[in-house]
């Protein structure tokens, strides 16, 4: 089965923008990246992979494939295991390794984090996205830019310790009193109810580790900052998008851009492949 089929099965069985996380999670990591990985299906268009970010999963991304893949992409969504900034980049460089050819890579909140550290060794890493997103200079963690640029979202979250394989720590969800006014408040409150009940984890530790490396400074990058974000500070978006040199769009828009936006952030998101491509094609490109 294709990864395109899988997706395709997932948006039809879904009534709401998030499905169950452990639904997700399976069938996006086992089915997209070998498929990627397989013959290149787009005609030599880059592979989008698109890495969510904190309190979410894959399915966060659905709108957004339908939109990428009726223009005839390959679109990889893989789960981010959301356990720290070291990890979580390793294991989407790992899925990075397995795709073919030139790749736009995508990330929303805390998956810019994660998208500036897994490109960072990859050559084929064409163009980043950054969606609403943290983009960690080396040096950073996203909870120092947080400080610097306070949210609402601070004083949303609520503690829970967990054990896994004799490792243990503490995960931070959304207050599911909060989540519709912080996370999503351009969705509806019977939609917000179940990302609530279904939102992922992240470990503290992911926030409050250093970046080692910042591949936006050497990646051309576009970055889409959400107006209304309360999760994020728009002002933390629009300083780390000029840092960077980012090409920037801003919208009126809840954190969750990529559900309540798809039609912009698929916009961005082609963009960076039509670059990608003009790079690939260049008589100069190496």
């Amino acid at each position: 089965m294709t990864a395109s089929v899988v997706l395709g099965l997932i948006r039809r069985t879904s009534r709401t923008p998030f499905m169950v996380a452990g639904c997700a999670m399976a069938l996006c990591t086992s089915a997209t990246a070998p498929a990627a990985a397989d013959g290149d299906p787009s005609g030599g268009k880059p592979t989008v992979v698109l890495v969510h970010g904190a309190f979410a999963d894959a399915s966060s991304w659905n709108g957004v494939i339908a939109r990428l893949e009726r223009r005839g992409y390959t679109v990889v969504a893989p789960a981010n295991p959301l356990r720290s900034l070291s990890n979580d980049s390793t294991y989407i460089a790992s899925v990075l390794d397995s795709i073919k050819g030139p790749v736009v890579l995508v990330g929303h909140s805390y998956g810019g984090a994660v998208i500036s550290s897994a490109a960072a060794v990859n050559p084929r890493v064409k163009s980043l996205v950054y969606v609403s997103a943290l983009m960690p200079d080396k040096g950073e963690s996203g909870d120092a830019l947080s400080a610097r640029f306070p949210s609402p979202l601070a004083t949303a979250t609520t503690s829970v310790p967990y054990r896994a394989d004799g490792v243990s720590g503490t995960d931070l969800y959304i207050r599911p009193d909060k989540l519709h006014e912080v996370f999503a408040a351009d969705l509806p409150e019977s939609t917000t109810k179940l990302m609530a009940a279904t939102q992922r984890p992240v470990a503290k530790t992911a926030f409050s580790e250093k970046a080692k490396v910042a591949a936006w400074r050497s990646i051309p990058s576009w970055a889409l900052v959400a107006k209304q974000d309360k999760s994020i500070n728009p002002d933390l978006e629009r300083f780390e998008a000029r840092r960077a040199g980012s090409h920037t769009v801003e919208i009126d828009s809840s954190h969750v851009a990529m559900i309540s936006h798809p039609d912009a952030v698929t916009d961005l998101v082609l963009q960076a492949a039509a670059a990608a491509d003009s790079a690939r094609t260049s008589p100069t490109a190496s």
